[in-house]
């Protein structure tokens, strides 16, 4: 249901970022077309070489390129998706979002960016309860963008409970849904 679906894949800083590798090989796997968008602290949790040797792409992260200084462009990905994943997404990114704080190019990708948005938080419990996080979900939603719930169990820092980047595998799933309930709607018009 993936073949020839163009996924932009956005990643945060976060520990669950190490998860971006297998999402990424199951999406191309699925016949997906991925390019990755990663914000630059990401980087400090995930090499960009890895996420670009598994989707055939390079990856971006900054507005420019460091050696040739070519732009890359955030409306033409956000123009060139048919879904934006962002996953892992932060606190710190979901408040950005949700208050159109462009201070990078996955936040500018995402304010210009066409197609549906499905956003897959990782942090710890108490931040992912914490009233400001709650609110920046609920405007989120209220955008149109979908949230893949974080799962419950042991988390970095060694608490247990909500706030675990869902598996890569349950991902899948859910884009899969996603896209096969909106090709029946698309036949039954």
């Amino acid at each position: 249901m993936l073949e020839g679906k163009k996924i932009l894949l956005g990643v945060t800083a976060s520990i669950a970022a190490y998860k971006t590798a297998t999402l990424v090989r199951l999406l191309v796997k699925e016949g997906a077309e991925v390019q990755v968008i990663m914000t630059p602290v990401a980087k400090e949790f995930i090499t960009p070489v890895t996420l670009s040797a598994l989707s055939g792409k390079p990856v971006f992260s900054d507005f420019f390129s460091a050696s040739g200084g070519e732009w890359n462009s955030h409306v033409d990905m956000g123009l060139w998706a048919d879904l934006f994943l962002i996953a892992p997404v932060t606190a710190s990114s979901m408040g950005k979002l949700a208050n159109g704080i462009a201070d990078n190019l996955l936040i500018t990708t995402y304010l210009s960016c066409k197609c549906p948005v499905m956003l897959a938080p990782a942090m710890d419990l108490d931040m992912y309860l914490h009233p400001s996080t709650k609110r920046n979900v609920d405007i989120l939603k209220s955008y149109g963008n979908t949230i893949i719930e974080p799962a419950t169990g042991e988390l970095a820092s060694g608490l247990y409970g909500k706030g675990r980047m869902e598996e890569p595998e349950a991902i899948i799933a859910f884009i899969k849904t996603y896209f096969e309930t909106a090709e029946v709607g698309r036949q039954a018009k």
